[in-house]
């Protein structure tokens, strides 16, 4: 069984639509889906705030490889482009964690290199999935306490479906 933690955001155009777009597009695996979360971005680039969620998914099937391409795929599907480094995004895929595997591909660094310094991944991950481990650094509870998270701000009047 191969089982993988999504981190999925937007900041340009239908940030609301790009997110539910993306649930859509991973429904055959789906385990759940975090509520939704408003955070500033991420990075030097001035844009304007995110829409963020986390999605747990589950294939037998699947490689680790699989769950980027299918979030590639998801991002395409949304008119994502590429054109400024941690520039605005009409969808943002960033594959977290696939079970326990690690990878040191540049193309596919597993557990994400940075998941455990970003709130707006470990906020939602926390609220999906109350046990969540992050490979590595422990237990997501025990991250969250390490790190400022008043910028992460619960919007429970937006749904993924």
């Amino acid at each position: 069984m191969s089982t993988a933690v999504l981190s999925i955001g937007s900041n340009l155009g239908d940030r609301l639509g790009h997110l539910r777009g993306c649930v859509e597009a991973f429904e055959p695996w789906l385990i759940t889906v975090s509520d939704v979360y408003e955070t500033a971005p991420w990075g030097p680039v001035p844009q304007d705030d995110f829409l963020n969620a986390i999605v747990l998914v589950s294939d037998p099937a699947a490689t680790a490889r699989d769950w980027l391409d299918r979030a590639h795929a998801a991002e395409r599907a949304a008119g994502r482009t590429r054109e400024v480094h941690w520039g605005p995004r009409t969808l943002d895929v960033d594959v977290i964690a696939v079970d326990l595997v690690r990878s040191t591909d540049p193309s596919l660094t597993l557990p994400h290199p940075h998941a455990h310094e970003r709130a707006f991944v470990l906020v939602p991950w926390a609220q999906a999935d109350r046990h969540a481990v992050l490979d590595g650094h422990g237990p997501v509870r025990g991250l969250l306490e390490t790190l400022d998270t008043t910028g992460v701000r619960h919007r429970p009047d937006l749904e993924l479906g």
